[in-house]
């Protein structure tokens, strides 16, 4: 059987734009606060809540760093809510999203984030796990909380594999 394998690219906002937003404060100007003892970078993304009791929630992840190439078997999506990660340092991390198939995760693609970037899953975009590497890694994660089963699922019968592209 031949590899199943898929080559993370640079996360761009055009690329990852069927998935959901890039969080990148390059994207806008900053604007002045607290007596111009600050700059606020303001709406980089909105994260979206579906159902009548559905709120926003702020946690906080320490996550694990994994090893590369990465063999991708588990997807999962949200369809009640947006979901954000926002490292709190400077190291990229991986990103693995697939394009919905009627109702089933397509061929995934990989991205791998510049320094400081974060991503906005849409509602519903099969997503891989977080995924540092490298290093353990820190990130705050805007989410949905409230009732209601917001998590689907799915685990291919054959791994992908995935790899960063050399530079060169």
């Amino acid at each position: 059987m031949s590899e199943r394998l898929i080559v993370a690219e640079p996360l761009t906002p055009e690329a990852f734009a069927p998935f959901g937003t890039v969080i990148d404060k390059d994207a806008v100007a900053p604007r002045p606060m607290n007596a111009g003892k600050a700059r606020r970078f303001h709406d980089l993304a909105q994260v979206r809540v579906a159902g009548e009791d559905g709120h926003v929630v702020i946690g906080y992840v320490e996550a694990e760093p994994y090893g590369l190439p990465l063999a991708v078997s588990l997807v999962e999506r949200h369809p009640l809510g947006a979901q954000a990660f926002l490292p709190l340092n400077a190291a990229p991390f991986l990103v693995v999203v697939c394009p919905d198939a009627d109702g089933r995760p397509g061929r995934p693609r990989a991205f791998v984030t510049a320094p400081g970037q974060g991503i906005c899953y849409a509602i519903g975009t099969w997503h891989g796990v977080l995924t540092p590497f490298g290093a353990p890694q820190d990130f705050l994660v805007v989410d949905r909380g409230g009732p209601g089963t917001n998590l689907e699922e799915f685990t291919f019968e054959t791994p992908w594999s995935i790899r960063i592209r050399q530079p060169g």
